[in-house]
């Protein structure tokens, strides 16, 4: 794999500031923002950070391996791509760019429910790698159809999300339009002008639409109805009753995204779940709860022995994976970060980040002496 990057992007700040630059404010900020005042968004990523690791310069070290085994398969990097919903509104093509560029790195990618591209499409790009996260339907009949479809993709890991029993509140996003429903203001539409090559490339690819759920949406849609029927289809508030049937039909492995307490890690090993994805949902839902990394901590204490453990939320480099990976993340995943380097630079978005983290992990891991991922605890400054 060549590891090659655009030096002159070389952090996602980097990436951030660009992607602003080359796509709509509404856009970018239905990307950037959190919920409420943003406060969980920033503590999510000022936690990973208060971790520390030790380097151990006089210890003997014959070379360091990113390689890690997760549900059977061994990736080549400890982290993988989040489930993001909409993301042809940041980047046209953007979860087809993700995939591939997921795939050629070996590295895990997750397709959301309400993203812009199929289960089958990335199904075949990733040549049946990709996971799929379930946005649970409120009819058992619709969630039948989706997990069908994503076994037949050959999906190896189906992703429940946990923490959307309601849609965060995002005051950007409901200035701009892009609370449920929808709306296109006038002020968007000025926005897009400002952004020709924006506009240009979705002008080509064609508006974004929800293309796992298209087969299940009546034509012809305005805005204001396509928000009513997705607050119709969809219910997020998941349980044990509506989990269990699922384990049941599900033969592959099955993670649940968006855990945060012991008690609820708790039920899931109950219940027979592979993986718990630790996760606020980027600081997006609730933001006066904890950081994604103190609920993981506090996790992997409890339930370390019994459940992969998992975490995403707040993750922007190289060294933040090796901070998660010192505090008992078994793998790590982005959503933000990603998108940011898709919208800076397009087709080459994908590659660049994957090549950009791996780079910055091997370094992490060469620097304080660790040989494997799973040896990063043993490099943390304890508390």
């Amino acid at each position: 794999m060549d590891l090659s990057y655009n030096m002159e992007y070389a952090s996602i700040d980097d990436l951030r500031l660009k992607a602003k630059s080359k796509i709509p404010r509404f856009a970018f900020e239905y990307l950037d923002g959190g919920c409420n005042e943003d406060v969980n968004l920033k503590r999510n990523t000022d936690e990973i950070r208060d971790v520390q690791l030790i380097p151990q310069y006089l210890k003997k070290h014959t070379g360091s391996t990113m390689a890690t085994e997760l549900f059977g398969h061994t990736y080549d990097a400890p982290f993988g791509v989040s489930p993001v919903g909409l993301q042809g509104l940041m980047w046209p093509n953007a979860p087809e760019i993700l995939a591939k560029a997921a795939f050629e790195h070996n590295l895990p990618f997750i397709l959301s429910t309400v993203t812009t591209s199929s289960i089958e499409r990335i199904s075949e790009i990733t040549e049946g790698r990709a996971w799929f996260q379930l946005y649970h339907p409120r009819e058992t009949s619709l969630r039948d159809k989706l997990i069908e479809r994503a076994e037949v993709a050959h999906c190896p890991v189906l992703v429940l999300l946990a923490d959307v029993p309601t849609f965060g509140f995002r005051p950007k996003d409901i200035k701009n339009g892009l609370g449920m429903p929808p709306k296109m203001s006038l002020r968007n539409m000025l926005q897009i002008c400002g952004r020709p090559e924006w506009a240009l490339r979705t002008l080509i690819n064609g508006q974004p639409e929800f293309k796992t759920m298209k087969p299940y949406m009546p034509k012809g849609l305005d805005l204001k109805q396509l928000g009513k029927y997705m607050n119709e289809t969809f219910s997020g508030r998941l349980d044990e009753e509506r989990i269990a049937p699922i384990r049941d039909k599900w033969k592959g492995k099955i993670v649940l995204k968006g855990v945060a307490s012991e008690e609820d890690a708790e039920k899931a090993v109950k219940l027979g779940i592979d993986g718990l994805l630790v996760s606020n949902h980027g600081g997006r839902q609730i933001d006066s709860g904890e950081s994604s990394i103190a609920s993981m901590e506090r996790i992997v204490k409890s339930h370390g022995d019994k459940i992969k453990i998992m975490m995403d939320s707040g993750i922007r480099s190289g060294a933040d994976i090796s901070r998660c990976l010192s505090a008992g993340a078994e793998f790590t995943f982005m959503g933000r970060s990603f998108m940011y380097s898709v919208a800076a630079l397009g087709n080459e978005g994908g590659n660049h980040i994957m090549s950009m983290l791996k780079i910055q992990l091997q370094q992490v891991m060469e620097q304080v002496c660790c040989e494997r991922v799973e040896d990063f605890p043993d490099f943390r400054v304890k508390d």
